[in-house]
């Protein structure tokens, strides 16, 4: 059976959906708490980064340690997916900068797809311009030979691809409507900070949680199509 490495950095913030979609197409998701349990010793057959509060740029030792693997992974051709803070760690392993936005991103929030972006294998099937859930307040910049696939008003790089088979995405797919709920609650000090509330927070997303989890099915569908 083939494995998807998970790396989480926080315990509530795991594969979400992002977990069917890999069991139902044979994979085993295994999943590590990097700060806490330290890295894999084998990279196994797709790689996928989750979120955090953290920032890739802080001193941490763990964060190093990642940033050299998921170098070392991706040296190797393996398919990843990095998401929010993932993708930031991705974008600065692929050579990006990651530095802080003009605001708090937080809740529904509108990308618009780049001309590029419109013909991307996944993305294709989306509007022009369609609400994704935003959780962050750093950005990043487009890793040099990238593919610029969405941006928004604030954070000109919401989504990129390297090559076929490795995408980096700002915002959030994987969320489940408990998922949205253990975030509000485990980070109030981010919900003040973007001047919103749990409620309204959980009462916006949650109709377009089933278009972010057919999106995120697709994704994974493409991702590991390859193999």
């Amino acid at each position: 059976m083939k494995v998807a490495l998970c790396l989480q950095h926080v315990p509530f913030e795991g594969p979400g959906v992002f977990r069917r979609a890999l069991e139902t197409r044979g994979y085993a998701v295994r999943s590590f708490l990097v700060p806490a349990d330290g890295l894999p010793l084998d990279p196994g057959n797709f790689l996928l980064i989750m979120g955090g509060p953290m920032s890739v740029n802080d001193a941490d030792s763990w964060i190093e340690a990642e940033l050299h693997f998921v170098k070392t992974v991706l040296a190797c051709g393996i398919p990843v997916l990095g998401i929010c803070f993932g993708a930031q760690l991705l974008a600065k392993a692929l050579g990006a900068l990651v530095a802080p936005g003009p605001k708090f991103e937080i809740g529904m929030v509108p990308v618009s797809l780049t001309e590029i972006g419109r013909t991307d294998p996944v993305f294709s099937a989306m509007p022009r311009t369609f609400p994704v859930f935003q959780w962050h307040g750093e950005g990043m910049t487009l890793p040099p030979g990238g593919t610029h696939l969405a941006t928004s008003a604030d954070f000109p790089v919401q989504a990129f691809r390297m090559k076929d088979r490795i995408y980096g995405l700002l915002f959030h797919l994987e969320l489940e409507e408990a998922g949205v709920r253990v975030l509000c609650r485990e980070c109030p000090q981010d919900v003040q900070r973007g001047g919103m509330s749990p409620e309204i927070i959980q009462a916006q997303s949650l109709p377009h949680l089933p278009m972010l989890h057919e999106l995120a099915d697709r994704l994974i569908g493409h991702v590991i199509g390859y193999q």
